[in-house]
């Protein structure tokens, strides 16, 4: 299949381009349009999730949420994807992803190299690193390297292009292009301009990566905020199909693959279940735009490139299997609405599901809830996965636990709200387990003050200067320190105690307010969204699929007073309560 040009005249309908126009979504309690992809692992990189204290290998694909953590040990490397921004990590780094918002991305550098890569700053972004000895807040599009080597007790901070703000003990200073700095010392701070440091093999390594990315000829089709675009381009091709336009048809997959098959599930609050594709390209269609099955192939459609993408945990719809004793699901096709099984405004339904499909004409129909139970899933005949129920809470690949033959009773089977399992430890650790590696505790956050108006670089600014922090009064015992000019969100309940939360709804995310009352020591009380499709519990299997022989055992009959009620005729997502 050959490239050719991307036709012309493909647009969003009036009301989408209206809306989209508005920006970002800011509806309280929506999760985040935007995650953090882990595109590139070499050597051993370990992984630790918000609110946990065990650390677990970093997987490639996995997304990253506010307040996860990553550690590249000696002779390793990282990278994280942000939409038009990428950071990399150099060995002994130790780095927090402390907030991660619509429009603002910190991260907190306790220790080693990163570079920082923003290709394009969106009016109203914002970007800012925390270090032990200042914030740093980038001012434009550029590249930026921050060091901070274990152990010493001064950084670095180089411009190569751009500009960044560098703030501490009330005082700011801007770091131009062509310039670096060397702050040392903690009370009082000392600050000298410094010549810029020689490029090393990090350095080239990044800047071979930042080639890749920007000569993409998969940018061509795909909006440079989708994370892993760059990926598709030595992995299939691109073809324009006379109804759906641009479709991406990977090349090297073997006979009989299907969507969200070759990958495993985790659980990433406030998602809940959130599958990670096993391909090193399966990043981008798997969290963005539509599949289709196309002439005997399947084809991914990437959403429209004049908006800025959402993230989405995974374009599917669940069946309920529980009668069967397994979970199922298949992708979402051209057109085929997301209803998301995590809390969410209205506003952000739309949001989510206009930003992945082309050529939206019926907004209105298919973001009404009630509409979920009258689509005709193109996908389900061609693409349904089933996997025992104790397959899909291992942490493992489902491929190899995947029946190869469906339950009878599959055609007809109800649509589900999500998978009804409950997520173990092992689903919510982000990849296998590992010893703890040779980094220190997860750092404290402190304040600086207010910046006080200071001659910009180069204008009468003396080479040095001796300056005040903040001090790290009320910082627990052993945790490194990071000076912020943000205050950032608290760290995730610990799992346990939200997993004893989730017990009286399977496989169902915790609210924002649920989340709320077990930091303040509360019980989590009870959940405020509805469901769509309604959730009423069927009875237990009566012969569970066996995985050792890949064949599902007869389906029990479903007693009528547990088939699926109605959803409700005339829901208004605007009025769902938060």
């Amino acid at each position: 299949m050959s490239r050719v040009p991307l036709l012309l005249g493909s647009l969003l309908p009036a009301l989408a381009g209206a809306l989209l126009a508005q920006g970002p979504a800011a509806g309280a309690g929506n999760p985040p349009a935007r995650m953090a992809r882990i595109g590139f692992v070499s050597g051993v990189v370990s992984f630790q999730p918000s609110g946990d204290t065990a650390w677990s290998v970093a997987t490639l694909n996995y997304p990253m949420a506010t307040g996860d953590r990553v550690y590249a040990d000696r002779g390793a490397r990282a990278e994280l994807q942000v939409g038009s921004l990428v950071v990399r990590a150099a060995d002994q780094t130790d780095l927090t992803v402390t907030d991660l918002t619509d429009q603002f991305l910190q991260l907190g550098l306790t220790q080693g190299t990163i570079r920082v890569s923003v290709y394009q700053l969106a009016p109203g972004d914002s970007v800012e690193v925390d270090t032990p000895h200042g914030a740093l807040t980038v001012l434009d599009a550029g590249d930026y390297r921050v060091d901070a080597p274990p152990g010493d007790s001064a950084i670095t901070v180089s411009v190569g292009k751009g500009s960044l703000q560098w703030t501490a003990g009330g005082v700011a200073q801007t770091v131009q292009s062509g310039q670096s700095i060397r702050i040392s010392g903690i009370n009082p701070i000392q600050v000298a301009s410094v010549p810029r440091p020689a490029p090393d093999g990090f350095d080239q390594w990044s800047a071979d990566r930042d080639s890749r990315m920007k000569s993409s000829a998969s940018a061509q089709y795909v909006s440079r905020d989708v994370p892993g675009y760059d990926e598709l381009d030595a992995a299939g091709a691109w073809n324009v199909d006379p109804v759906y336009g641009p479709v991406w048809f990977p090349g090297t997959v073997p006979p009989g693959w299907v969507p969200y098959r070759n990958g495993h599930w985790v659980w990433i609050e406030p998602w809940g279940w959130t599958w990670v594709e096993h391909e090193r390209w399966g990043y981008a269609p798997f969290h963005y735009g539509r599949w289709a099955y196309l002439r005997g192939a399947w084809g991914w459609l990437p959403g429209p490139m004049a908006v800025r993408p959402y993230y989405a945990p995974a374009l599917v719809v669940f069946l309920d299997g529980t009668s069967f004793g397994a979970q199922l699901w298949f992708p979402l096709g051209p057109g085929e609405a997301y209803y998301p099984w995590y809390h969410h405004d209205g506003d952000y339904l739309r949001r989510v599901n206009v930003t992945n499909m082309r050529n939206v004409t019926n907004l209105a129909r298919i973001t009404d809830v009630t509409y979920i139970n009258r689509i005709q899933y193109r996908n389900r005949g061609v693409g349904t996965t089933a996997v025992p129920t104790a397959g899909f809470q291992g942490r493992g690949p489902i491929a190899g636990r995947v029946l190869r033959e469906l339950p009878p009773g599959v055609a007809t089977a109800p649509i589900a709200a999500h998978p009804f399992v409950q997520p173990g430890v092992r689903a919510a650790a982000g990849g296998i387990p590992e010893p703890r590696p040779s980094t220190g505790r997860r750092p404290t956050w402190i304040a600086a003050p207010p910046p006080r108006p200071a001659p910009a670089s180069g204008q009468n600014q003396p080479s040095a200067a001796r300056r005040a922090v903040p001090t790290a009064q009320g910082a627990p015992q052993g945790h490194p320190v990071l000076i912020t000019r943000q205050a950032p969100p608290p760290q995730n309940v610990p799992f346990p105690q939200r997993q004893k939360a989730m017990q009286p709804d399977d496989g169902r995310p915790l609210e924002p307010q649920q989340i709320d009352n077990l930091r303040a020591g509360k019980p989590a009380g009870a959940r405020r969204d509805p469901e769509y499709p309604p959730h009423q519990a069927a009875p237990a299997p009566q012969r569970p699929a066996n995985p050792s022989t890949g064949r599902a055992a007869p389906a029990p009959q479903r007693p009528a007073s547990s088939a699926p009620r109605p959803a409700p005729r005339s829901p208004n997502p605007k009025e769902r309560r938060r």
